[in-house]
């Protein structure tokens, strides 16, 4: 049944090119599995009882694991989706005024309200006060430009740099749906009884609109808000959430023309600098989103800040200021698991596949129970020519914590495989197995699964469970490129050569397609121009 150097070669290049699960739709189902109903909100006043706008805070509850978001215009904040257990919020506005609160016991669907008041704050911009930047440094690069993305870009191999565009994917996927924006208790019947009796009052529509803003109705709120802000353009908080809503809704000049204009007034607010970047983002221009990320960033040194900075960076192929960014990032956040993520990643697409592990290995070590740190282990070792023992051990405490996860099976499955001398050495092959099968027991559709049952079964050179494996991998993922060309070998094999041929054009036309729309999406990222200050303490693995 051997196929030859050459075809075991173009095996093993199929299997790492496909061995990449759709580990964005994996990542969404697990934050929205863990997500609950308690909340945890409040404001955040000095001491005259102004609002402080953009002050931190942090939530750290459960597994000591912190969250942070920064006030709005009114100084409102709020956690939404939280688990019940023991928390404490902290509250800071970079200066000195700070406050704690807890721990306190959150219970199950529990809305808690937490207002501080800081006494020695002040709000400068509310009061236009000078407000000099408090990033840690200044930072070792500089972004000159843009240029259009090259299909050569990349460190090493195609595969390679096909794992390097998902992890990165995958890693812009933990910054999404963070930012958090104030709640009213009130119901949508009483704030839309309120405007059909005033329509003319200011507070009735910035009500609803904000209302309908937070039940993520962007367009519905627009009407609101936009009247809302004829009212009382002066209202800052009217206009940053009309630039919200006409970002949500899509209109995004003229959600950057509302935000450029707050940012004339009250040039010091790191929120708005935050909009603005998505905005750019948005409109096709990095180069003015990435500046508008960092200013965001210097203004308040956050871990939403930083991250949102570094994963823009790595967005746009500019690797090694992504490490540093993340870098630093992890040194004011020591447990932000994707800070040392992002850091990873980075140092994964420059080509440092050890210290890429090292990263991800630590940050699997900061919550052993968060799924996500393991799925990104399992990503790079699925591809690895020598699979390092230390993902191994962590996928298998992985598989020890969550025995039920399919893919903790799954992709421990693969690592022991990997660790095999070659396909004689069958020591651990009755394990492989078992991992696998409770693997596609637990998730049906996890074709990537049936792919190595194949695999393993033609190691064993049993070629009618094989096919049979291969059958259901392309059953349940039908666009999975390896397991088309391996039915096709197969089919060869037991002289069925009509099939083989229908599995080969099969595999053929999927990877034309898979290379299309791989260079569509390269062709849609434009590459950051950078120059190092120092190269030699920029963003160097450590």
């Amino acid at each position: 049944m051997s196929l030859g150097l050459a075809g075991k070669q173009r095996q093993d290049g199929l299997r790492m090119a496909s061995a990449i699960p759709g580990i964005l739709l994996l990542l969404a189902s697990l934050v929205q599995a863990q997500s609950q109903a308690s909340t945890v909100e409040g404001t955040v006043l000095d001491g005259l009882g102004q609002a402080i706008s953009g002050a931190t805070v942090y939530l750290t509850g459960p597994n000591a694991q912190t969250l942070s978001l920064n006030c709005d215009l009114k100084g409102s904040y709020r956690f939404s989706a939280l688990r019940s257990g023991s928390y404490s919020v902290r509250v800071s506005t970079g200066g000195s005024g700070e406050k704690v609160f807890g721990p306190f016991a959150l219970g199950e669907n529990e809305i808690k309200r937490i207002d501080f008041t800081l006494e020695a704050a002040t709000n400068p911009t509310a009061k236009g006060e000078p407000h000099p930047p408090e990033f840690f440094d200044p930072p070792q690069f500089t972004v000159a430009g843009v240029r259009d993305a090259s299909s050569s870009g990349g460190h090493g191999s195609n595969v390679i740099q096909r794992t390097t565009e998902g992890l990165v994917k995958a890693t812009i996927a933990l910054g999404e749906g963070t930012q958090v924006m104030n709640s009213s208790s009130a119901t949508e019947k009483s704030l839309r009884d309120a405007v059909e009796q005033h329509p003319g009052d200011f507070e009735a529509n910035y009500q609803l609109g904000q209302w309908l803003i937070d039940r993520k109705k962007p367009q519905d709120a627009v009407p609101y808000l936009e009247a809302a802000f004829r009212l009382n353009p002066e209202d800052a908080g009217a206009g940053y959430e009309l630039a919200l809503a006409y970002a949500g809704s899509g209109d995004y000049p003229k959600a950057r023309t509302r935000t450029e204009d707050l940012v004339g007034r009250r040039p010091q607010d790191a929120r708005l600098y935050e909009l603005l970047a998505d905005v750019e983002e948005k409109m096709g221009e990095p180069l003015a989103a990435v500046r508008a990320y960092q200013r965001a960033a210097e203004l308040n040194p956050s871990e939403a800040n930083l991250f949102a900075w570094g994963a823009e960076l790595l967005l746009h192929a500019a690797a090694e200021p992504a490490a540093e960014v993340f870098g630093r990032g992890h040194q004011f956040y020591p447990g932000s698991a994707r800070m040392l993520i992002g850091r990873g990643v980075a140092f994964y697409s420059r080509g440092f596949f050890k210290e890429a592990n090292e990263r991800l290995c630590e940050a699997s070590d900061l919550n052993p129970q968060d799924p996500i740190p393991y799925l990104f282990l399992g990503k790079i070792q699925a591809v690895e020519v020598a699979p390092s023992p230390l993902v191994g051990e962590k996928l298998a405490r992985f598989v020890r914590l969550q025995p039920d996860n399919a893919l903790a099976n799954y992709y421990y499955a693969v690592s022991l495989r990997r660790q095999r001398s070659g396909p004689e050495d069958m020591k651990n092959s009755a394990q492989v197995e078992l991992l696998l099968k409770k693997a596609v027991e637990l998730d049906p559709r996890l074709g990537p699964a049936y792919v190595e049952l194949g695999i393993l079964y033609e190691e064993r050179k049993e070629v009618s469970r094989a096919i049979s494996a291969y059958q259901k991998a392309i059953a349940v993922s039908p666009r999975l490129e390896e397991a088309h060309y391996r039915l096709a070998q197969l089919y060869r094999l037991t002289g069925e050569n009509e099939k083989a041929r229908e599995e080969l054009a099969a595999f053929e036309q999927i990877k034309k397609d898979t290379a299309q729309q791989v260079e569509r999406e390269r062709a849609e990222i434009r590459q950051f121009v950078y120059t190092l200050r120092d190269p030699n303490s920029a963003a160097q693995p450590q």
